[in-house]
């Protein structure tokens, strides 16, 4: 047994201990002692227990402990808490966490709960609310730390001590005018390493990176990246300093990016709840709106089978090659799509590169098809000469026609599978959607018409 399990275990008797002996006092203690991580995996595994372990501990930790809690659960906290409590745990969330939290709820119940806070984290929840649901604005936190430039480092260093306490971060202190306007930002290493009388105005390069409110989630989280910043301010048109946006913010943006697009790229819906906690039936709707979709694109395959039914019959041995021929297809698009998708989700392309992504798929796919096209063409011959009588004497048609559509509908797979995404996201879609099951189906019904197309050209006045 691993020592971590053993302290889970031991942590896991203690508190059951506490809890027999109904001292409220002693269970107070014993929270409040514990490593934040520790309680989560406390609330994790006595769900039961989760609000009253919240209403014992001090507030200050209880919030560190409700900020890490999945919505359900600080959902059903809520519930169980008193109406005092709520409003102290509230009122100590930070302003960007509180609206995450806000904004998955019930409009009645958010009005009931802003009543709770304080008139300031009021006017704050209410103008975060405000802001599109995907936009910067709902992520950005107002508690930060700023200076004017005509103050000295002793000054800055002064104003941190009084208001540090409060803010997100005091990594990056930020210089705005008299009109509340960003001139730049500052990093504490570099006001420490200043003498005291040195001005902010004559230390600052004006060189900073910013957010405007209404900027997606998905473009911070790029220029994050791209930037290597714990925090970036957040601006309106006016270049007016509104907030900041911590990169624990946008960790949390990415990874529930990540879990809606992987979602997507299945062939479903982005699930809004935990696996488990979700209905059957809910998960039913989520799941056949795309299987019905998908379903009718595979009748298209089939209707296009139909019309080459006769050609069908006289050679039946081309149906055995039509599974190859699909899933050649379908695999190729899949992994286009899935690197063009991923390529645009993390910013290395951007729509107006389609004509170079074209251009290269286009090689690739044909590189791609020569290769399987070849092995499709040695598949026939080799299967001629174990079993002469097999494909008959026009074996060398038949290998030709295998070999030559599984070039082109490798090709026309890549096509698809890296366009589809592009034109979606001009369109203003989700690329997510364009997902594998997607393009599978759409290169299946070209792959029928590809195949049977070049068959009847070939074979032609002899098998057909």
């Amino acid at each position: 047994m691993s020592e971590e399990l053993e302290d889970e275990i031991i942590l896991s008797e203690v508190f059951l201990e506490i809890l027999s002996r109904e001292d409220k006092h002693l269970l107070k203690e014993f929270l409040d002692e514990q490593n934040i991580s520790d309680v989560v995996e406390l609330v994790n595994e006595f769900p039961e227990k989760e609000g009253m372990i919240i209403d014992t501990m001090t507030v200050h930790r209880a919030v560190s402990v409700f900020k890490l809690l999945d919505i359900n659960q600080q959902k059903d906290i809520i519930k169980e808490l008193p109406a005092r409590k709520t409003a102290k745990i509230l009122n100590e969330l930070p302003p960007d966490d509180r609206t995450d939290f806000l904004e998955e709820l019930p409009k009645a119940a958010i009005r009931d709960l802003i009543k709770l806070l304080d008139p300031e984290e009021r006017k704050i929840t209410l103008s975060l609310l405000g802001y599109p649901e995907d936009s910067v604005g709902r992520l950005m936190t107002p508690d930060y730390v700023y200076v004017y430039p005509h103050y000295t480092v002793a000054q800055v260093l002064d104003n941190i001590r009084k208001y540090g306490k409060n803010s997100e971060t005091i990594d990056v202190i930020y210089i705005i005018d008299e009109l509340g306007c960003l001139v730049d930002d500052i990093r504490i290493r570099d006001l420490l390493l200043a003498k005291p009388d040195d001005v902010v105005k004559d230390i600052i390069d004006g060189r900073y990176v910013a957010l405007n409110v209404y900027d997606d989630q998905e473009h911070a989280s790029q220029v994050f990246k791209m930037n290597n910043r714990v925090a970036i301010p957040v601006v309106d048109d006016n270049d007016v300093l509104l907030g900041i946006v911590t990169i624990d913010d946008i960790l949390w943006v990415t990874n529930e990016e990540f879990s809606e697009d992987m979602q997507k790229m299945g062939g479903t819906e982005a699930l809004n709840e935990p696996y488990l906690d979700i209905s059957i039936f809910k998960l039913f709707k989520k799941r056949i709106t795309w299987l019905v979709v998908l379903f009718l694109g595979e009748m298209l395959t089939a209707t296009a089978m139909g019309y080459f039914e006769g050609e069908i019959a006289k050679v039946i041995v081309l149906t055995t090659f039509i599974p190859l021929i699909l899933s050649s297809g379908g695999n190729t698009g899949s992994q286009a799509s899935t690197l063009i998708i991923q390529a645009m989700s993390v910013g290395e392309i951007t729509i107006e590169d389609w004509w170079k992504i074209l251009r290269r798929e286009i090689i690739s796919g044909l590189l791609l098809g020569l290769v399987l096209g070849i092995i499709g063409f040695f598949r026939v011959m080799v299967w001629h000469y174990i079993s002469p009588g097999f494909y008959g004497e026009h074996w060398i048609m038949i290998a030709n026609t295998i070999g030559l559509t599984l070039v082109g509908v490798v090709i026309w797979g890549t096509i698809t599978g890296s366009m589809l995404p592009i034109v979606l996201k001009r369109l203003g879609a989700d690329p997510a959607v364009s997902s594998a099951p997607f393009v599978a189906t759409l290169v299946d019904v070209t792959a029928i018409l590809i195949y049977f197309g070049l068959a009847f050209l070939f074979l032609q006045g002899t098998l057909l």
